[in-house]
């Protein structure tokens, strides 16, 4: 199978060629293409290349009389340029907009057009410049029929391939025959012909028969249906040339034909007709409107059809995904195990549709965490799609795939990767280059790549995806927007963020205009978008975007559906980071309850609830609150993923963090020790988590003054920083300070100086000028400097520090209260009494109005303070 991209690429150079040798003398050439954006991508192209030398013009045929010569001699008779013989080239569109059909007239607009090209060639030997004549698949097939004459003067065909296409087949039309429109087909082909006719005739006829018999005339039924249908199927495979315009027109002819069986009392095909609108609404999130059309069709199936007929299943299952997207998982099982039930009763043991139906059911055991039960499941619908269908069908890729997803989710990365590899080697084998299956293929090995922290090998393969969909979607295409949006996460992961930022603004653009208002793919993506703007210490502009998300779900989604509680966990993250402590608690412990309502009891997304609010009880100092949290989400972990998850490993790691913060050594120690254990197993060897676990525990060491033990591991974390990361990502910046931090602890300030200069370097141009986490480095390098009497360069950065955390934090924010006690040391230690204290009042003011009175920063300073106050008497 040929690449059509390379195949297009050369017609278009060949063209080209033609062109450049004939710019002044009579060159007739004939352009093929079905995609209308891409026809005027390649003319935008010519002209581009060809205007310092030649001049291209545009003329557009007419829709009454579509002759060739006539346009073209308008056009010479305003060109003094073309009259004088100048270098040119006409480019001829409009031949796409002729209809095929009679429509009533005696003989239809395109064989108007093939008369005038058959008979009138002669006359355009007048004109002595290249002539492309652009025209689509379905008139470059009846031009051999009808304009033979004319296609043998061309002296060049070239045609562009798209998956995209205004043109239906002979077999879309079967309905319309079978309606008592033979006269509109008469001397058309019955065979199968993908490029039969414009779709828009199809309209125009429908348009027709409603002016002509009425708004009620019963066969209009069949044709709405089929036109509903004929769209649908453009979305589904990628055919559309506007994403959001075809769609509403398949609501609109599938609402035409229910509404109209409804009025006239016709039960053939409606339960159909409902199923496929539902579809339809559903798959823009207009999930109210879909609801009561799938119980309406089920109902009339249980009413016409024997109990155990397959259209029966497929229908409860349609109905069950609904519930499924809307979190409703207890009314999607048992209309999920119905619908299989029927299936094996019904049908064959190994019939496709009975896969499809246990696929559907281990995908809501995936999204409740049910692991071991989805797993067999998905086993066996590859077993039934290996013996019932070809051994390269694309249903076997997307099966692996589902397959491949699980081990995923569980951190069973080594047995998910070879299944994502097979399924796109069968892609490639089965499916069209350009297809949009091994894009999303490709979108799903690369967001295993990124779990694993291999981005080089991550990126190609989203690139790949993309650029898939630019040549085989509507460029509004919701698909777009997931995989361009994947790609953002990726950058965001490797801190380029300055290239993470556009591709997230588009995603949600591209959603704005393909997917209602409300639809929950726009929540995601902004709360994505808010999540890079909380990387960059821009929190003004990340809060309102995480409320839209969050607004955004509640309309659209039932109140306790799991999405919701996601986004209210990173609500409460961005007021965590803030010191916004009493906002971020309720919205927390909200999220804990809808987990509780909608998930079973040992979900994994529980357990990152509750390691989240033990977070924010550890900063505020309330560790005996924040313990039994992270020991819950512990030991839900370990019930519920594998033993290496990585999640485990991070939760463990948290906990230690509260024993270390406590001053529980012994008690943090082996929990940092088996949190490395479990990422050196599950994670590829330079993973950025693991220079993160290895930091932390030279922390510890750091704190228990184990110097030697504490160096090493800083060392190797930068190391893997080093190699997996970008040379300026924050969290090299983090650890460089760290180390530092060990050094000054050791009096070797020669060597920490370097290393605070290099992480606030790496903040200068990583992140926004006013991030707290510059506040916190130029702090640190700001104490080294007090170490080293060296107070004229600490000044200034103190004062920075204090300068960023007032823009950037609110007013109370626990760090301000740390660089402003720091300052004042400093002024004390200079006997400056008079500007360290309203610096430790303020701070004190901080801390009693932000953290608990035994929170260890409450006491530090106060304790600053009273020292300060007893050397002043």
């Amino acid at each position: 199978m040929s690449d059509p991209a390379v195949a297009n690429e050369d017609n278009y150079e060949e063209l080209l060629v033609s062109l450049e040798a004939s710019a002044n003398k009579f060159n007739l050439l004939l352009a093929v293409c079905d995609d209308g954006n891409y026809r005027e991508e390649l003319i935008e192209r010519y002209k581009q290349e060809l205007e310092s030398d030649i001049r291209c013009y545009r003329v557009m045929l007419a829709r009454g009389e579509p002759s060739l010569r006539s346009a073209i001699a308008q056009l010479v008779a305003a060109e003094e340029y073309l009259r004088q013989g100048g270098k040119a080239v006409v480019m001829v569109t409009g031949a796409e907009k002729l209809y095929f059909l009679k429509l009533g007239q005696e003989r239809s607009e395109q064989e108007v057009f093939f008369g005038y090209l058959q008979w009138g060639r002669e006359a355009l030997r007048e004109f002595s410049f290249s002539i492309v004549l652009w025209v689509t698949h379905q008139i470059e097939i009846n031009l051999s029929k009808q304009a033979p004459d004319f296609l043998s003067w061309c002296k060049g065909v070239f045609r562009f391939r798209s998956l995209k296409t205004t043109l239906v087949s002979s077999a879309d039309v079967a309905p319309f025959r079978k309606v008592g429109l033979h006269q509109e087909f008469l001397g058309t082909e019955e065979d199968d012909n993908p490029y039969f006719l414009p779709i828009a005739d199809l309209q125009e006829l429908i348009e027709q028969i409603e002016k002509e018999k009425g708004v009620k005339e019963p066969n209009l039924v069949t044709l709405y249906s089929r036109m509903g249908k004929i769209y649908y199927y453009r979305l589904e495979q990628g055919k559309c040339q506007d994403y959001q315009q075809e769609r509403t027109l398949a609501i609109e002819y599938y609402r035409k034909a229910v509404d109209l069986q409804q009025e006239l009392g016709l039960e053939d095909d409606l339960a159909s007709n409902l199923n496929d609108l539902a579809l339809l609404y559903a798959s823009q999130g207009s999930y109210s409107e879909a609801e009561p059309l799938y119980e309406q069709a089920i109902e009339i199936h249980k009413r016409s059809l024997p109990k155990d007929h397959p259209s029966l299943a497929a229908h409860l299952n349609n109905l069950a995904y609904l519930y499924k997207s809307l979190g409703r998982y207890s009314e999607a099982e048992p209309l999920y195990e119905q619908a299989i039930e029927i299936h094996k009763r019904s049908l064959p043991k190994d019939h496709p549709s009975l896969a499809t139906h246990l696929n559907n059911l281990a995908e809501l055991y995936r999204s409740q965490g049910r692991y071991s039960e989805a797993e067999p499941l998905y086993q066996q619908v590859i077993a039934i799609v290996k013996r019932s269908l070809p051994k390269d069908h694309p249903y076997l890729a997307r099966s692996l795939n589902n397959l491949a997803e699980l081990y995923r989710s569980q951190g069973r990365y080594s047995e998910a990767e070879p299944l994502y590899e097979q399924a796109i080697e069968i892609d490639k084998r089965s499916l069209p280059k350009d297809h949009p299956y091994l894009a999303r293929s490709l979108n799903n090995l690369a967001g295993l790549y990124r779990s694993q922290g291999r981005y080089s090998e991550a990126e190609p393969l989203y690139e790949q995806a993309i650029e898939i969909d630019k040549r085989s979607l509507p460029k509004d295409h919701p698909s777009l927007a997931t995989h361009l949006n994947n790609l953002a996460l990726l950058y965001e992961s490797q801190g380029r963020y300055s290239e993470a930022e556009p591709l997230y603004e588009q995603a949600i653009e591209i959603d704005k205009r393909s997917l209602p208002k409300d639809h929950p793919s726009l929540a995601t993506h902004l709360n994505n978008l808010a999540g890079l703007y909380e990387s960059l210490g821009r929190y003004s502009e990340a809060e309102p975007l995480y409320e839209q998300a969050i607004e955004i779900k509640k309309r659209s989604l039932p109140k306790d559906h799991p999405s919701l509680a996601t986004h209210l966990n990173n609500l409460a993250l961005l007021y965590k980071s803030l010191g916004r402590y009493s906002e971020a608690e309720p919205l927390y412990q909200q999220a804990i309850e809808i987990d509780k309502r909608s998930l079973p009891k040992d979900h994994p997304d529980l357990a990152s609830s509750f390691n989240n609010l033990a977070g924010l009880y550890e900063s505020q100092g309330r560790y005996s609150e924040a313990e039994p949290l992270y020991q819950q989400a512990i030991e839900i972990d370990k019930r519920s993923l594998p033993k290496d998850h990585p999640d485990l490993a991070t939760h463990l790691n948290n906990l230690a963090y509260l024993y270390k913060s406590q001053g529980r050594y012994s008690e943090a120690e082996p929990l940092y020790l088996q949190a490395i254990e479990i990422v050196k197993r599950s994670l590829p060897k330079d993973h950025p988590s693991l220079a993160t676990h290895l930091n932390n525990l030279a922390l510890l060491y750091r704190s228990q003054g184990r110097y030697s033990e504490a160096e090493p591991l800083y060392q190797q974390a930068i190391e893997i920083d080093k190699r997996s990361l970008p040379k300026d990502h924050p969290s090299l910046a983090t650890h460089l300070n760290n180390l530092a931090g060990l050094y000054e602890s050791l009096g070797r300030y020669s060597e920490a100086e370097p290393l605070y200069q290099q992480a606030i370097e790496i903040d200068k141009r990583s992140l926004p000028k006013d991030h707290p986490d510059l506040a916190t480095h130029l702090n640190n390098l700001a104490g080294l400097y007090e170490s080293l009497g060296r107070y004229s360069e600490a000044e200034p950065l103190y004062q920075q520090a204090i300068e960023i955390d007032k823009r950037s934090l609110p007013k109370d924010h626990p760090s301000l209260a740390t660089h402003l006690n720091n300052l004042a040391l400093l002024y004390e230690s200079q006997g400056r009494y008079s500007e360290a204290e309203p610096l430790y009042r303020e701070a004190l003011r901080i801390c009693d109005r932000s953290l608990k009175s035994d929170h260890p920063l409450t006491v530090t300073v106060r304790n600053n303070f009273a020292d300060f106050t007893k050397n002043q008497h």
